[in-house]
């Protein structure tokens, strides 16, 4: 029985490829869950290779090369965000503390990973400085009565700063404006007079409507000498019925000639220019 020698240039490749087949298996076990990547709806994930930027994967399942390219996630949803109460000074000199909030969300995923370090931080720290900036050009009457125009141009401003980072800003809210004391009693006594003169103005009005009133009713009354008379009578029956007593005030002869007039004659009419007092309720006429 003879032996052949095996051929020298056949056993290197062999045993080469067994190697290799062996070493990847190894690698391949323990990096297979690091190539697999699930990325949920929300989200997408910006792949680099050796540092290169490959482009947006996601959402879904997909595989990764280990070791060789990286992955970094990026939020879709939208983000509220806190601005920090600022010192503001505005246009006319008055300082307030002001806040605010801000809505936004990512719309290119990977300007947000390579244009910017931290796009929520750039985010906050724009708005910042854009609070201050706008609401110092502002009067504080504007600040507090038109809060929405304000709004909107925030809006704007910040929306345009963070677009290159693929950030857009929805929606931009001042939420608080925080007054000094002296200024809150200044305002508070502000708005006091302002009541009391639309107080006075009111009851000032309410006086010529009844001087009005009573200029017409004088007119009627002057034209007709019995209805002052009447007038004058029924005064005096509301003022004994509600004092539940009986009360004597002197009447002129001349309001009772209307009465004995129309009961066949002026009989008592002539006696006298004075005055006489006759009971209002409770007493007989005097016979003339």
């Amino acid at each position: 029985m003879s032996t052949e020698p095996t051929p020298v240039g056949q056993v290197g490749p062999r045993w080469l490829s067994r190697i290799l087949t062996a070493l990847g298996m190894v690698l391949v076990v323990p990096l297979f869950p690091l190539a697999v990547k699930i990325v949920p709806e929300y989200q997408r994930g910006v792949i680099f290779r050796l540092g290169r930027l490959v482009g947006t994967r996601g959402p879904g399942l997909f595989l990764i090369i280990p070791i060789v390219e990286r992955m970094v996630i990026v939020d879709l949803r939208i983000v509220t965000m806190d601005v920090p109460r600022q010192d503001v000074i505005t246009r006319d000199n008055v300082t307030v503390k002001v806040d605010a909030v801000v809505y936004f969300r990512v719309t290119d995923p990977d300007a947000a990973v390579v244009k910017v370090v931290d796009f929520v931080r750039a985010t906050s720290l724009v708005a910042q400085t854009t609070l201050r900036s706008v609401l110092g050009q502002s009067d504080l009457d504007d600040l507090l009565s038109k809060r929405e125009q304000l709004n909107q141009q925030l809006q704007r401003i910040i929306d345009d700063a963070t677009e290159p980072w693929g950030v857009k800003v929805t929606i931009v809210e001042v939420r608080d404006v925080g007054l000094p004391p002296e200024m809150v009693r200044a305002m508070a006594k502000q708005a006091e007079a302002e009541r009391e003169r639309r107080a006075k103005i009111i009851h000032a009005e309410g006086e010529f409507q009844a001087a009005a009133k009573l200029a017409e009713a004088g007119k009627i009354m002057a034209a007709t000498p019995t209805t002052l008379q009447l007038r004058y009578l029924q005064t005096l029956t509301e003022i004994s019925t509600e004092r539940q007593s009986t009360i004597i005030f002197p009447v002129p002869i001349d309001i009772l000639s209307i009465f004995t007039q129309g009961m066949g004659g002026d009989r008592g009419g002539g006696q006298g220019g004075g005055r006489r007092q006759v009971p209002v309720e409770g007493e007989d006429k005097e016979k003339g």
